[in-house]
């Protein structure tokens, strides 16, 4: 008698907790196993982007470097100011939550990045298509021109060039985008997400250490204030309705595809560590052992035992963790003692992508044979 007592208030208070727990969440209450299987795959899908999008920036780098185009990159003034910028955006959007209706921020939201991760799948698509694609595949060269003016005033605006492999692509990703625009599902939003997160790895570059060590300084504040000081983080993100954050159903075995319970992890928490971990790949390509990956994987795995470290903290005190806080020290830290116990740190602080004495020397040579040009033309006149 005493034991079935017990086992009922047992019964009935487990069902209070979850009550509870769905009223002041509203949501349900995720199992144990719901949200082991979530966190796992927010932590794979954040080392996805990372690494392939590093090994493509080392590519796309080389790239740039043999076409003779003038690489872009961060600057450490640009790494400055990135935090500022961040937190106007940032507190602008909160604002803009808080006195219009949410609902046509997100419609607005929703369409420039409806346009930006088509533009991201179809830049992924494209060199995959092209390896599927039978050889019969009828292609075709097209190239779309705008200018402005007349005979000697005309003036080029855009010159792109494109095939038919790019506008199946184009197709393939735009059908990925309407589904998302119009049913906002889950699978989707991630599909861009990882999307944006692979090409900011491989197209955003941070010149030096010092740079992205001036970039995740400044970030790592920029988290920790406006998580902890303030409720604009947690508040823009539960409210922006847009594909720049990872999410996974922490319900999936329970309600399938149509799950609703999410946990998730912001793109920022992904490309910012990324793109300093591919500056680490790029650092260890430049050396003599080019097959050395020393500093690139202790970056790598000290990003997972940070993010893992991130998820076990958030999920120990039930609240918002500034990711940032916990993945700055680790990507910093780790790959700057490694140089320090290998005699390396001077080399790995004195690494630059784009060397300031051979941009000088590229607008010099470009400056010359500009004015030789100008010179030419003077003669052709006289």
């Amino acid at each position: 008698m005493a034991e079935s007592v017990v086992n009922e208030t047992v019964a009935n208070l487990s069902a209070t907790v979850n009550e509870t727990a769905k009223n002041v969440t509203g949501r349900a209450a995720a199992t144990p196993e719901g949200m082991l299987m979530a966190y796992s795959s927010l932590v794979l899908m954040a080392l996805l982007p990372i690494f392939f999008g590093s090994f493509r920036s080392v590519k796309y780098l080389i790239e740039q470097k043999k076409s003779g185009e003038k690489p872009e990159s961060m600057t450490s003034k640009d790494a400055a100011m990135f935090p500022i910028i961040a937190s106007c955006t940032l507190l602008g959007l909160y604002i803009f939550f808080k006195i219009f209706s949410k609902e046509y921020i997100n419609l607005l939201l929703t369409l420039y990045f409806f346009g930006l991760g088509v533009l991201a799948v179809t830049h992924l698509l494209r060199p995959n298509v092209e390896l599927l694609l039978p050889a019969a595949f009828p292609n075709k060269n097209y190239t779309l021109d705008l200018i402005e003016g007349k005979g000697e005033k005309k003036s080029e605006l855009v010159h792109y060039e494109f095939d038919r492999i790019d506008l199946l692509c184009l197709g393939i990703s735009a059908v990925l985008g309407l589904w998302y625009l119009l049913k906002k599902h889950w699978i989707a939003n991630n599909i861009f997400g990882l999307a944006f997160s692979l090409n900011g790895v491989e197209l955003l570059h941070l010149n030096t250490v010092t740079t992205g060590c001036i970039l995740l300084g400044g970030l790592f504040v920029y988290d920790i204030f406006w998580v902890f000081g303030t409720d604009v983080m947690v508040t823009v993100a539960k409210s922006f309705e847009a594909p720049i954050k990872l999410i996974f159903p922490m319900d999936l075995l329970e309600k399938g595809l149509s799950a609703s319970n999410f946990a998730m992890l912001g793109l920022g928490d992904i490309v910012i560590p990324g793109i300093f971990i591919a500056l680490l790949l790029r650092f260890d390509h430049s050396k003599k052992d080019k097959t050395s990956r020393v500093y690139f994987y202790s970056g790598f795995v000290a990003y997972f035992l940070g993010l893992v470290l991130t998820v076990l903290v958030m999920h120990t005190f039930k609240a918002a963790q500034p990711a940032l806080l916990y993945l700055v020290p680790a990507c910093l830290g780790t790959p700057i003692t490694l140089a320090l116990l290998r005699g390396e740190i001077s080399d790995l602080f004195k690494y630059e992508d784009n060397p300031e004495k051979d941009t000088k020397e590229e607008d010099k040579a470009s400056q010359e044979e500009s004015s030789e040009e100008v010179n030419d033309e003077t003669k052709k006149i006289l």
